[in-house]
């Protein structure tokens, strides 16, 4: 459908150039530059179409450009942006009712980017254990999970046992202490009267879709509430429609303390997130203990809102539900051929290279060459997240792709032959 050519054009190549000469290499993007999106679409520079099956690691989950999202963007744009929070808008009540519905919480804390709901979870956390729970000035603890991924502040970074996220950026805050994802025994264990929260993903999905145990969130809601410690869930990539349900937790039937919100409740436009939980956790917070200028902003808000009123009607989550169940389905018959594991939730899957074929980023530069966009991560692992609003064709398509680009890879190793090469 897409087959592009393995070189770069030259009007590629100078796009890339200048941002490497101007923009600090905190990113080793794949060499493709891109112009306009539509949908599950991309088109580049150079005028050629690729299938977005990354989806701005769920930030897009609604499409690119999704119709309902630009109207309500471009309207507010025209009437108001940013007031701060130092006065009300008419845009914010609206949109924290509706989240606050949807989550069947009480109370939303809006802020913009995924790190920051992480660390204002980590505030409001604290100050219940100090305010609420009687846990001694500067004890306070914060029970996490090997494997995470919060973000990228120095805080969040601490508790990271990832060496690339971790390494040079220390000294550290101290009360975190981390225990093997998945084990609810070692949690049990790790839990102690200065326990303030356990903060977990409900799915790991920088680690690479890595999905919990059947039981483990029922099982950590369980001790969290005989221990009488907070509950709270990283929903910042699993939730809002992704894994087929609204909230990953609804998996088990599961309802955390405090919901931490982001991408995709940005709609792919603006940055939005937020911690949703009831007044009994979020009421510790008073006036002056925590802020952000653009946190809440009407634009924000009204985008933000339209998100909520889509997930709403439930059409999104079905859709997620039912054609992942066709994406796991296509890619089962991968493992002991090309793959040494996949692990589906929904419309996300996780697919561990057969490390012969080479590196993760080596398949997802064929997938590229190919018009599909995925992006590797921890070496062999490969994400599928294409945003929800895929069509099954579409989806259909890109699997086929998977499966060429590991036969072929397969074929070269039966023949002995070098890699083969998706760039130039």
């Amino acid at each position: 459908m897409h087959v592009h050519p393995p070189h770069l054009d030259p009007a590629t190549i100078a796009a890339i150039a200048q941002e490497r000469a101007h923009v600090a290499h905190n990113y080793e993007p794949l060499p493709i530059v891109i112009a306009s999106g539509e949908g599950a679409w991309v088109t580049d520079i150079e005028g050629r179409r690729y299938l977005d099956c990354l989806a701005g690691y769920s930030a897009l989950n609604f499409g690119h450009s999704h119709p309902d999202l630009l109207e309500a963007a471009r309207a507010q744009l025209t009437d108001l942006t940013l007031t701060s929070r130092a006065f009300y808008n008419d845009q914010l009540g609206p949109f924290a009712a509706a989240l606050a519905n949807l989550a069947g919480k009480q109370l939303v804390l809006p802020m913009n980017t995924g790190a920051e709901a992480v660390e204002t979870g980590i505030k409001v956390a604290r100050a219940w254990a100090y305010r609420v729970k009687g846990v001694p000035a500067g004890e306070a603890s914060i029970i996490v999970a090997h494997g995470n991924f919060h973000g990228r502040t120095t805080t969040i970074v601490g508790f990271s046992d990832d060496a690339d996220a971790r390494d040079d950026f220390g000294p550290f805050t101290p009360g975190f202490t981390a225990v093997p994802f998945g084990d609810a025994e070692a949690l049990a264990a790790a839990i102690t009267p200065n326990t303030a929260a356990v903060l977990i993903e409900p799915i790991q999905g920088e680690a690479g879709v890595v999905i919990p145990p059947a039981g483990y969130l029922r099982r950590v809601r369980e001790l969290c509430t005989e221990h009488n410690v907070l509950f709270i869930a990283d929903e910042i990539q699993t939730g809002l429609g992704r894994t087929g349900h609204t909230f990953a937790c609804d998996r088990e039937d599961v309802v955390p303390d405090l919901y931490l919100l982001g991408k995709a409740l940005g709609g792919g436009i603006v940055p939005v997130s937020a911690v949703v939980g009831d007044a009994a956790v979020l009421g510790v917070l008073q006036p002056g203990q925590h802020g952000s200028t653009f946190g809440g902003n009407p634009l924000a808000a009204a985008v933000g809102h339209r998100v909520v009123q889509l997930l709403e009607l439930g059409t999104v989550q079905e859709r997620a539900r039912i054609l992942g169940e066709r994406l796991e389905a296509g890619l089962a018959g991968l493992v002991g051929n090309g793959a040494t594991a996949v692990r589906v939730a929904g419309l996300w899957a996780g697919i561990d290279i057969d490390p012969r074929l080479g590196t993760g980023r080596h398949i997802s530069e064929l997938l590229l060459a190919r018009g599909v966009l995925v992006k590797d991560t921890h070496g062999q692992t490969i994400r599928l997240a294409p945003p929800l609003v895929i069509r099954a064709s579409e989806l259909a398509w890109a699997l086929e792709q998977v499966q060429l680009v590991i036969d072929d890879e397969l074929a070269r190793i039966r023949d002995g032959l070098p890699h083969t090469h998706g760039l130039g």
